[in-house]
């Protein structure tokens, strides 16, 4: 008796929802994916109960004729490719036909539709069709999905709260609106609106409504492009920061993606910028041809494959680093107003005559305000500027102009400036000049000492023939592998730096990183040493300084590429605003 046997077409789909379909966020993705390829320019999302209980995706996209109303409920059926060659150059975000089956047979689906001549209703329960018929209604597709996964127990035990899989919903939506900022996107969790942008094409403006106005405020914009990538989008000032990396939105072609070694790019990026432990906040979108990305490698279409996958970090990477280096200045110092516990009552006669009308510079003053930060506001959604246009905010500024005045309890200088008042940090100050005269002194004059015993190195014999490949990807190390034997690498010589670090666990990282094929982070290991060594020459807190050694601290700050952070990051010096110093004394 023969043990092999075909499953039966419900049996495979349900299989098929397992990968298609993980949870109501699955859904939600799968439904909107096929709203934009229908060319639609709203789209509308109302969830209940985190989608458990009910989904609903309303567009205005082509729609479909009753004939293909049916035929997109069968599996690998699709009007988006056609055969093998269309695998090699795909231009929509759906393309398997398996998304409308999986689902319909976890739950009951309902699909109403219109091309505009004719309106269908489909409806279907957990794989059986119910029925079938006309249907009046506009052009576009609403698609219904109740009951999901209530008769697949086992996936719907591990369901969370309705709370969390909404959260989880939202956070697609967003995605969807930072990735398709040209259609109108609105969405509603029990009954409740969360989400609602114009469909303008301004990024800018989407940004405003999903990360808020302090985003909106410190938004860069980028153009980047090579021979293969052009990249768009905006980066975050290092101002803003997050505890986690979900605020790293990369789209490629518009496609939402986990791609986490460009998620490190944007990070190395931001290295020199923000502190250990944070996370940067950044929106980029990469066109490329689409023979350069395979999308056919796993059914939820989140992870992708990348023909010049190292070409597109480094210049992530390097444009984000140039970028930022062009445009982060020194951040500005809250300042809170200050508590009045105690306002005693004037008895003064004159206060009861009709005086002139307060100025308004003095009610303000005269207010009880929150504490806020020192920043412009930033205009309305309706009012944003558009993506092309640069403001100044992006141009490079020049270091301010700063007089000593003196120093606080050993560890701060206190310099006038334009603005108002300077709070320079002596050892952040001292570790950024060190770290580029260290690094530059490297560059230019590289210094080689002859090792007594060489060090040596077992690798893979697959490494000890790339040793010319891995020469080449360091030569900025000054460091040079010989092979010796099929499974060992030796170094004769290192630089002079080098001498105050490790040299074998050093070299054995670099070794380590090539063959994981991270080459590009060779130059971001030289200069975690070099900040070490800037570190220890550094002036300490707690140590006095006199007048002239004060200016010359500044004088040295303000010839660095990058006066703005220490090597690790954090900021060298802080401005106190002269007109909220003014306004903390009633002036």
């Amino acid at each position: 008796m023969s043990r092999i046997q075909q499953l039966d077409a419900q049996t495979a789909n349900m299989i098929a929802a397992g990968e298609v379909v993980e949870r109501p966020a699955g859904v939600v993705k799968e439904l909107v994916e096929n709203a934009i390829d229908a060319q639609s320019t709203r789209i509308e999302i109302q969830v209940t109960e985190g989608g458990l209980k009910k989904i609903t995706v309303t567009d205005d996209g082509t729609g479909m004729d009753a004939r293909d109303a049916v035929m997109a409920f069968q599996r690998h059926a699709t009007s988006k490719i056609h055969g093998t060659q269309d695998l090699w150059s795909i231009h929509t975000l759906g393309f398997r036909g398996e998304a409308l089956p999986s689902i319909a047979s976890v739950a009951k689906v309902t699909l109403t539709t219109s091309d505009g001549q004719e309106g269908t209703r489909v409806k279907i329960e957990y794989g059986r069709t119910v029925s079938v018929g006309a249907y009046p209604g506009n052009q576009g597709t609403e698609i219904q999905v109740e009951g999901l996964f209530y008769r697949t127990p086992a996936r719907l035990k591990h369901m969370k709260s309705g709370s969390y899989e909404n959260s989880l919903i939202q956070d697609v939506v967003n995605r969807f609106a930072m990735s398709h900022p040209e259609i109108a996107f609105s969405f509603f969790s029990d009954g409740r609106e969360s989400l609602r942008t114009t469909g303008q094409n301004n990024l800018l403006e989407v940004l405003f409504q999903i990360w808020g106005r302090a985003a909106a405020e410190a938004a860069i914009p980028v153009d980047w492009s090579d021979a293969d990538y052009h990249i768009t989008g905006y980066l975050i000032k290092p101002e803003l920061t997050r505890a986690s990396r979900s605020y790293m939105q990369v789209f490629l072609n518009g496609r939402m993606v986990h791609t986490y070694r460009l998620y490190k790019a944007i990070q190395d990026g931001y290295e020199d910028f923000i502190v250990r432990g944070r996370y940067p906040l950044a929106v980029l979108q990469v066109s490329m041809d689409s023979q350069l990305v395979d999308v056919n490698v796993h059914p939820s279409k989140w992870e992708v494959r990348l023909s010049k996958e190292n070409q597109l970090i480094d210049l992530i990477r390097t444009r984000t680093r140039e970028t930022l280096a062009g445009t982060v200045l020194a951040p500005k110092a809250e300042v809170q107003e200050s508590v009045r516990y105690y306002e005693p009552i004037a008895f003064d006669t004159d206060a009861l005559l009709p005086q002139e009308e307060t100025k308004p510079a003095e009610q303000a003053a005269l207010r009880t305000e929150e504490p806020r930060a020192v920043q412009e506001p930033v205009p309305e959604p309706a009012d944003m500027p558009q993506e092309a246009e640069e403001t100044p905010e992006t141009e490079k500024r020049a270091f301010p102009e700063m007089q000593v005045i003196g120093q606080l309890h050993d560890k701060f200088i206190l310099c006038a400036v334009p603005e108002g008042l300077a709070i320079l940090d002596q050892h952040a100050c001292q570790e950024r000049v060190h770290y580029e005269q260290i690094r530059d002194s490297l560059n230019r004059e590289p210094a080689l000492t002859e090792l007594l015993v060489p060090l040596q190195f077992q690798v893979s014999a697959d490494l000890v023939k790339r040793v010319e490949e891995i020469n080449e990807a360091i030569a900025d190390l000054h460091v040079r592998f010989q092979a010796f034997g099929p499974t060992t690498l030796i170094v004769r010589e290192v630089p002079l730096w080098m001498q105050e670090v490790e040299e074998e666990p050093f070299l054995q990282d670099v070794l380590d990183l090539f063959a994981a094929d991270t080459a590009v982070h060779y130059a971001r290991l030289e200069k975690k040493k070099i900040a070490t060594m800037a570190c220890h020459r550094s002036i300490r807190f707690n140590r006095k300084l006199t007048p002239g050694e004060m200016q010359e601290v500044v004088r040295q700050l303000k010839q660095c590429q990058n006066p703005w952070q220490c090597p690790h990051g954090r900021p060298t010096f802080l401005i106190l605003n002269e007109k909220e110093l003014t306004k903390e004394f009633y002036r």
